[in-house]
């Protein structure tokens, strides 16, 4: 595993590249790397790309140097409005983030933001998902999670389960004002929050198991819901999900379509 000083080495390295590099007009650290992070922190730079230059030829000519100079592996890439996002593992599983972006749109999108040099463009900050999305997200899951079961496709129905899952948490985030992507906040929500939540980890694949996994999933997303529109409205009709036997001749469940 990477040590401090190794990410330190290539940080200072790639900004050193990024200076003696005349398209790059920007540099900033971001999320982690904003705030020092902690001993297994990845290593987050952000890149802003002169206007005479081309994005995807600066990204391309990065993307052969990090493979070539420490045998760096690209990863994927993602997209966030201007910026494109490649992800690295570099030797001793140190991820390395790095995002370039138009220099007219370069700047903080977020509190995590730490310019290094160039200009700083005050960017429209993502909204946190909102709590009917997540609710409803949350409650489709667990629907597809019952019928999984009832069909005897256990494995697809603990994907279904732990996806709900995730979103009844941040759901909790929201309340409490932590992060909420990927997890982030998770670890911050209050013990009891997190011990009640512990019971709906499946310790198998079995109907048993994820009927219960289910069941408790779903009474910790309508514990935190009870103010959202559609959450009394259908808090009876989700109980039918925790049945260990369903009545197919009244309920919606028996759908084919699905």
């Amino acid at each position: 595993m990477f040590t401090v000083q190794e990410r330190n080495s290539i940080r200072d390295r790639l900004l050193d590249i990024a200076k003696n590099d005349h398209r790059i007009a920007g540099a900033a650290f971001v999320r982690s790397t904003s705030e020092g992070g902690d001993r297994w922190s990845d290593l987050d730079l952000t890149f802003g790309v002169a206007e005479e230059a081309s994005l995807s030829e600066v990204l391309n000519e990065w993307t052969d140097k990090c493979e070539k100079e420490f045998q760096a592996l690209k990863l994927f890439d993602l997209v966030s409005g201007p910026s494109i996002y490649r992800v690295f593992l570099f030797p001793r599983n140190l991820q390395v983030d790095l995002s370039f972006t138009p220099s007219k749109e370069f700047g903080s999108a977020g509190p995590k933001f730490h310019l290094l040099w160039g200009n700083n463009i005050e960017r429209k900050r993502a909204l946190p998902p909102a709590p009917d999305y997540l609710f409803g997200l949350a409650v489709h899951h667990l629907v597809r999670a019952r019928i999984c079961i009832e069909r005897g496709k256990l494995w697809q129905a603990e994907y279904w389960i732990n996806e709900a899952r995730n979103h009844a948490l941040t759901l909790f985030c929201l309340r409490f004002g932590l992060e909420t992507s990927n997890g982030r906040g998770f670890d911050s929500l209050p013990k009891e929050i997190l011990g009640s939540f512990a019971e709906t980890l499946q310790r198998e694949i079995s109907r048993e198991q994820l009927l219960m996994a289910l069941g408790k999933t779903l009474d910790g997303l309508l514990q935190n819901s009870n103010d959202l529109v559609h959450a009394s409205r259908l808090a009876q009709e989700l109980q039918e999900l925790k049945s260990s036997n369903l009545d197919y001749h009244q309920s919606p469940l028996r759908d084919e379509k699905f």
